[in-house]
């Protein structure tokens, strides 16, 4: 007879192998995009998940006759979803323009656990479907309000900075900058130490428009000296 703790059965094997498979699909998606989480580290976590989770269902079976109290299977199971929500706040970045990036990763993250926990408990649809919904909503819903939603989610957002030239007419500036096809949201007009002045935008274009083509447009504006545009 095997020593206990050397035992494993072909579906404990089967729900790993699901969870490498589902956590896989999952971080291609981020490493296609070079995100900082990858296929590595979703599929480590589906994968710990979903052990830790057989590890509870299991041991509240084989050890139910030494307890009075029955154990809750899912115990610890559900110290992993708080757990891994430090993992997701690791990849939320706050930038120097005050963007905040990272949070779909940081949910998929947190969605690579919850996948685990399920194929562990035995749902494996239910794991499958959510992998297979967060895809498309991911990558696919988008490309398709791009082309169909309303207007407002056809827009992606520009941070433009602009340094100015002395004798810039500021007003008229701004009317030929809003001439570029920019739905501009907000303005700060700043003194630099220098003598000079910049002007700093929040503005919206269409998704479809390179952000390379909006630089262009907006340094050959009269009164621009130089020009930064970011957006993706």
């Amino acid at each position: 007879m095997n020593e206990v703790g050397w035992e494993i059965d072909s579906v404990i094997l089967m729900k790993l192998g699901i969870s490498v498979v589902l956590g896989f699909l999952l971080g291609i998606e981020r490493e296609v995009k070079r995100k900082p989480v990858g296929m590595k580290t979703t599929v480590v976590i589906c994968l710990g998940a979903c052990l830790l989770t057989v590890i509870s269902v299991e041991s509240s079976l084989r050890y139910a006759e030494a307890y009075i109290r029955p154990m809750d299977p899912l115990r610890l199971a559900a110290q992993i979803v708080s757990g891994v929500g430090f993992l997701g706040a690791g990849v939320i970045l706050r930038r120097s323009n005050e963007a905040i990036s990272g949070l779909t990763t940081a949910a998929i993250i947190w969605s690579a656990a919850g996948i685990g926990i399920a194929v562990g408990a035995g749902f494996y649809m239910a794991a499958l479907v959510v992998v297979i919904l967060i895809i498309v909503f991911v990558e696919l819903i988008p490309i398709v309000i791009t082309w169909v939603g309303p207007q407002g989610l056809k827009m992606k957002q520009l941070r433009i900075k602009i340094r100015l030239q002395d004798d810039a007419d500021l007003t008229q500036l701004l009317k030929d900058i809003k001439g570029l096809n920019l739905r501009v949201k907000n303005v700060r007009i700043k003194d630099l130490e220098n003598g000079h002045r910049s002007m700093n935008l929040d503005a919206m274009t269409e998704k479809t428009r390179y952000t390379t083509d909006v630089y262009q447009d907006v340094k050959s504006v009269k009164g621009v000296l130089s020009a930064e545009v970011e957006g993706a």
